[in-house]
């Protein structure tokens, strides 16, 4: 017989949870240049001192926190996805997916796209893709260790897959919905998954 143990409901977010969460949601109402301390204080419910003791940083260190809490947040779904999947191709395809899908509904990022790119772009080129190309390694690296063998060999697989991903989601292209499984299954099996077996063969 199994014994079922009730859980206790989680509680309320921690406060800097609650200052990122507002943080986000004043990015996707008035954008990054117009958005103060006071302003997400306000919104968090937070006292501007109490901001401040979270975040000593000031607003550098809250929006780097942000950064670090979406990062983590699309962390999870990968893990997650990559823990159902069978195949090197389910992979692919659900991670494809769920990067895209988390970046078509991030209504923050997508005001920043839309009305204040410069604040976005420049962390996607130059040395600043190539760090962000680096932690995109270090976190999916190691969720492909069931298909590809050599760590290197995964880093490599993780970040080639980011510079594509980077691209489809950025400037969309008319052969592959990046949002639609069907199309990203195709197309996986025509140009990713043919790359990645041969990279670890």
């Amino acid at each position: 017989m199994q014994v079922m143990v009730d859980r206790a409901p989680p509680g309320p977010p921690a406060a800097d949870d609650r200052v990122v969460a507002a943080a986000l949601r004043c990015i996707a109402r008035w954008g990054l240049a117009k958005t103060t301390v006071d302003d997400v204080a306000r919104e968090a419910g937070v006292g501007r001192a109490t901001l401040y003791r979270l975040f000593p940083g000031g607003r550098d260190a809250l929006l780097e926190a942000v950064v670090r809490h979406e990062v983590e947040r699309l962390g999870h779904r990968l893990g997650a996805a990559a823990a159902t999947a069978v195949t090197l191709e389910d992979v692919v395809v659900a991670w494809f997916a769920e990067a895209a899908e988390l970046v078509a509904d991030h209504p923050a990022l997508q005001f920043l796209l839309a009305h204040e790119p410069e604040s976005v772009l420049p962390q996607l080129a130059f040395g600043r893709l190539d760090a962000l190309l680096e932690r995109a390694a270090a976190l999916g690296g190691p969720l492909l260790e069931r298909w590809i063998d050599q760590p290197e060999d995964r880093a490599r697989a993780v970040e080639w897959m980011a510079r594509v991903l980077l691209s489809y989601t950025l400037a969309p292209s008319p052969d592959v919905d990046v949002r639609d499984r069907e199309s990203l299954r195709r197309f996986a099996r025509a140009f990713i998954i043919p790359g990645l077996t041969r990279s670890s063969a």
